[in-house]
């Protein structure tokens, strides 16, 4: 498995306040109030939101993705390690 710097299997990420999401057509899109941005996080990106609505382990949202989506294990774990270093690196989300 790919792992950055930053996070870990064990690595605990959640959600950072200050942002207003909403669904458009079965994808999530944002509004950082903070940064004055929207974001287009898509129908995954918005799953993988919402699992870390309250935090949740790396691994953990690895696993759900995997229940939810036909996607092999190497795969997931390195987009959906991409995606939450992406809301990382936005300070979107906080790894705790």
């Amino acid at each position: 498995m790919i792992m950055s710097q930053n996070i870990s299997l064990n690595s605990v990420i959640s959600q950072r306040p200050g942002n207003i999401v909403s669904d458009m057509d079965g994808e999530k899109v944002m509004l950082s109030i903070n940064k004055g941005k929207y974001y287009n996080l898509g129908e995954i990106g918005g799953r993988i939101w919402e699992l870390i609505e309250q935090p949740a382990a790396f691994e953990n949202v690895v696993n759900a993705m995997l229940e939810e989506y036909d996607v092999e294990r190497g795969q997931c774990e390195e987009q959906v390690l991409h995606f939450l270093e992406l809301l990382v690196n936005e300070e979107l989300a906080a790894i705790e």
